[in-house]
């Protein structure tokens, strides 16, 4: 028997400390080839991404360009719709125990009363299925300060309309008291009444950014997405506005969800970080824990790499080579192929073979066909067989790394065609390391004991 809505607002009320919920969130682009446009692959720009942000936090949302967190913020500010999965917005503590508790049972093992139970949780508060009355209360509490502020400013408006524009579009305010509205935001950001009637242009790049946030002060919002709102900015403009930024957080009670790549800025700005790698997260915890002590190669490297970082930068742990193809992503843990420390266990694949060959500067040539059996295992032919020997000759040098030669569970050649297979892995899974502390690298969790006893 499933419950009506007269019983679900019977329930405990009780606020959810958690503001926003990412759970499963996946945003695949289609790759369209040829004259007809035919989908002939998917961009996996975000892939299977799960975390909460507090009431009142700052998340540092942290990667290399093209991981997919601009994409990500997209699709938790709603200008997006995901392909798989959502965001939850203002689950109370009993709906956010039973979603998880939902999305953690198979669907094959969910009973009917569970699966419309799930729904009823889905249609109440994930942002791209709500109700039009609940979607206009999670878009005027939700806004976005994008890098750009030049371009994401309308070059023909002044600035009392760029700013009053929330408010007359939600009837907030009009006439005198607009002015009024528009000049008290204004003061709050920094700039003043005599900025009222001139337009973007006519402004720098820090000051348009502050137009940007007073924009998104409009409305009163809970929480606001910051798209890297300092990477356009000269290092004294940067400061000014991270000052700002935390000012107005302490005086409104302000979340945030900061995206950016400068990890001197997550040091000091977040509560909490979110690690991506190529669309997926690598690590997350608390932003001191994180720095101190990091439990994934990739986290290593950036903190590595940041030259104000003020720590020592560790032998080993640079990122090496390009990032591989979010089309086709490496199976297992996805940062292997860069790794310096990378097991048997990392997953391995019939791709990684033309990556490590490639980056040694090695090509395989004369392949006619491959044949894959699966993601693990597949067959190559060649044109001749004398090419075919030349791949397991490169197969078995110093060009491929041992640890890529142990996880291969086949290596033979008959005639000019090669077989070639891995020993399967598992998706590295996200797992708890420390207080609130998650790691998806094999090095750090259970998900292979044998790895735990060699250390």
């Amino acid at each position: 028997m499933t419950m009506t809505a007269m019983q679900m607002s019977d329930r405990s009320h009780e606020a959810s400390e958690y503001l926003v919920s990412v759970r499963n969130l996946r945003r695949h682009f289609p790759i369209k080839e040829g004259v007809l446009q035919r989908v002939a692959g998917h961009v996996r720009a975000v892939d299977d991404v799960s975390f909460d942000i507090r009431r009142g936090e700052t998340v540092g949302l942290v990667g290399e360009s093209g991981c997919g967190k601009t994409t990500l913020g997209r699709c938790i500010s709603g200008l997006l719709n995901p392909t798989e999965g959502g965001v939850y917005f203002g689950l109370e503590s009993e709906p956010h125990r039973e979603l998880d508790d939902l999305l953690n049972t198979p669907s094959d093992g969910r009973t009917a009363e569970q699966d419309q139970r799930l729904k009823e949780l889905t249609h109440l508060y994930r942002i791209d299925a709500m109700p039009k009355k609940r979607w206009a209360e999670y878009r005027r509490n939700c806004q976005v300060v994008f890098q750009d502020a030049f371009s994401s400013l309308n070059p023909r408006q002044l600035v009392k309309d760029i700013v009053g524009r929330p408010l007359k579009v939600y009837r907030e305010a009009s006439g005198s008291h607009l002015n009024a509205r528009v000049i008290e935001l204004l003061d709050s950001v920094g700039l003043g009444e005599q900025h009222l009637f001139r337009y973007p242009h006519q402004f720098s790049g820090g000051q348009r950014q502050r137009i940007s946030i007073a924009r998104a002060l409009a409305l009163d919002p809970n929480f606001i997405v910051l798209d890297e709102p300092t990477s356009a900015l000269d290092v004294s403009v940067q400061a000014q506005i991270l000052n700002l930024l935390h000012r107005l957080q302490q005086e409104h009670g302000l979340t945030y969800l900061f995206i950016t790549h400068d990890l001197n800025v997550v040091r000091h700005m977040s509560d909490r970080i979110v690690v991506m790698y190529l669309g997926q997260i690598c690590e997350t915890g608390p932003s001191r824990e994180v720095f101190q002590n990091p439990r994934h190669p990739y986290t290593e490297a950036l903190i590595a790499a940041d030259p104000t970082g003020g720590s020592e930068e560790r032998d080993g742990f640079r990122l090496m080579g390009p990032i591989p193809d979010p089309a086709r992503p490496p199976r297992g843990c996805r940062f292997h192929t860069r790794c310096p420390v990378a097991t048997e266990f990392c997953g391995w694949d019939v791709d990684d073979v033309v990556r490590q060959l490639e980056s040694s500067g090695v090509s395989i040539e004369g392949v006619s066909a491959v044949e894959r059996h699966s993601d693990f295992s597949a067959e190559l032919d060649f044109g001749t067989e004398a090419q075919a020997a030349v791949l397991v000759d490169q197969l078995q040098s110093d060009a491929v790394p041992d640890v890529m030669k142990r996880s291969l569970s086949q290596l033979k050649r008959s005639d000019k065609r090669v077989s070639v297979a891995f020993d399967p892995v598992e998706e590295v899974r996200l797992e708890r390391v420390g207080p609130e502390h998650d790691t998806a690298c094999v090095l750090h969790t259970n998900q292979y004991p044998q790895l735990r006893e060699r250390s």
